[in-house]
């Protein structure tokens, strides 16, 4: 079994256990990471909308 299968698994399992040990700090983590990619692809629009107008 190579490292990169290896990592993968271990990183699916931390995930799992997570998910199962704490699901509502899962939500809040999964809630957390949709807001900071929302309020990047926001801040891209904007920069994007000043550079050509």
């Amino acid at each position: 079994m190579n490292a990169k299968k290896l990592l993968t698994f271990a990183g699916i399992a931390l995930v799992l256990f997570f998910v199962i040990a704490k699901p509502g700090e899962a939500a809040g983590l999964v809630g957390n990471i949709i807001g900071f990619l929302r309020d990047s692809a926001e801040s891209v629009i904007t920069f994007v909308s000043n550079v050509f107008s």
